[in-house]
């Protein structure tokens, strides 16, 4: 079993930053991709950041060039460093890991959430 625990959130006013992070910890070999997503109230999930195990980054449109995505491979961790904060940005945010557990299975993991909210 695999367990993600989030942290980082919070509220924050526009042009703020915040920067969550998730710690993976269990019967992981080893992780493969690892990202964020973020679902606001009404609105389906969707894909803020990936970040692969070589380290190649993908960024929604509505992001780049205000949120970085890096990951700790030592410590199982993915994080979301996140500046200029805008009000649009509010929503819960979820990571979400491809992980090669100790029995050799394939498996996708996500965290609890973590709410992040911009006042405007």
């Amino acid at each position: 079993q695999v367990q993600l625990v989030e942290s980082g959130g919070g509220l924050v006013q526009a042009g703020g930053s915040l920067r969550l992070s998730c710690a993976a910890s269990g019967s992981i070999r080893s992780i493969s991709a690892m990202g964020w997503y973020r679902q606001a109230p009404g609105k389906q999930r969707e894909l803020v950041a990936h970040i692969t195990s070589g380290g190649s980054t993908h960024y929604a449109d509505s992001v780049k060039g205000r949120f970085t995505i890096s990951r700790d491979n030592a410590k199982n961790t993915v994080y979301l460093q996140m500046n200029s904060l805008k009000p649009e940005d509010t929503a819960v945010y979820y990571c979400n890991i491809d992980v090669l557990t100790t029995s050799l299975r394939h498996e996708g993991y996500w965290g609890q959430g973590t709410q992040v909210t911009v006042s405007s």
